[in-house]
């Protein structure tokens, strides 16, 4: 299945949603696994959007899946900040100007540096997915930077979520593994309402951009941010899905027969 054949309109996606939650169901437990493998397994990063925009309503029902998530203690640490229109267009334009003029990133979480090794041959490997896909060659600075200022952007989406911890929280590890358990369980619930999204770090290069334009309180930390929409037909990129490493190279048995 592609992007092009899963969008619906807000009205229609929310209103099927309102009457599936109205109706009894005896579904197996395997019959739900099964809906959750299909939904895990097709959900892949959107990069082009159509401009259309997407209602409160809808944002709501996916905000109420991502946080009955489970967290540390019950401690629900996560904010969602949903920006769109002119104040995400402020943003896109601070984030924009500060990265094209050199301004180092500065972000309010500690950043990765630049990754090396298998995680840098995984990078490139998607990287080369994505540029092959619209076109653009490994030579070519100038697309290669245009693509990047898309990422920068936020992929022009018309909805930016910003998701952030308590700073009171700031050293607790398990807090910011509590966000992205949360985060996930969004771009799930989004996908499955026909709404494609990406985890987007280069959205919060400029976190002080985002804190102003987006009202974040000073007591609360930036650390992702979410680009969503309802994906652009024909927009190649957003066929891409990456390769996954295969179980057994993740996981480890001990104690098994």
């Amino acid at each position: 299945m592609t992007y092009r054949n899963c969008h619906a309109s807000a009205e229609g996606v929310t209103s099927a949603s309102r009457l599936a939650k109205s109706q009894p169901t005896a579904l197996s437990w395997q019959s739900r696994g099964m809906d959750f493998e299909k939904l895990a397994q097709d959900r892949r990063s959107v990069r082009g959007y159509k401009p259309d925009p997407v209602s409160k309503e809808l944002l709501d029902e996916i905000i109420a899946v991502a946080t009955s998530a489970p967290s540390s203690m019950n401690t629900q640490p996560w904010h969602f900040h949903v920006v769109t229109g002119e104040p995400l267009e402020l943003i896109r334009a601070g984030n924009t100007e500060k990265m094209m003029a050199g301004a180092p990133p500065d972000r309010e979480i500690r950043s990765h540096g630049g990754y090396q090794g298998v995680h840098r041959d995984r990078q490139k490997e998607v990287a080369g997915q994505l540029f092959e896909a619209m076109g653009i060659g490994w030579d070519d600075k100038d697309q290669r930077r245009d693509w990047a200022m898309r990422g920068f952007r936020q992929f022009d989406a018309p909805v930016s979520v910003v998701g952030t911890i308590d700073r009171v929280l700031a050293d607790s590890t398990v807090a910011y593994f509590d966000l992205g358990a949360a985060v996930y369980g969004m771009v799930l619930a989004a996908w499955e309402r026909g709404l494609g999204s990406v985890i987007n770090g280069q959205g919060i290069s400029q976190s002080s951009v985002v804190r102003a334009h987006a009202n974040i309180p000073e007591d609360e930390i930036i650390v992702i941010t979410v680009a969503m929409g309802f994906p652009a037909d024909e927009y190649a990129a957003n066929d891409v899905q990456s390769r996954r490493r295969p179980v057994d190279d993740v996981v480890t048995y001990v104690g098994f027969d």
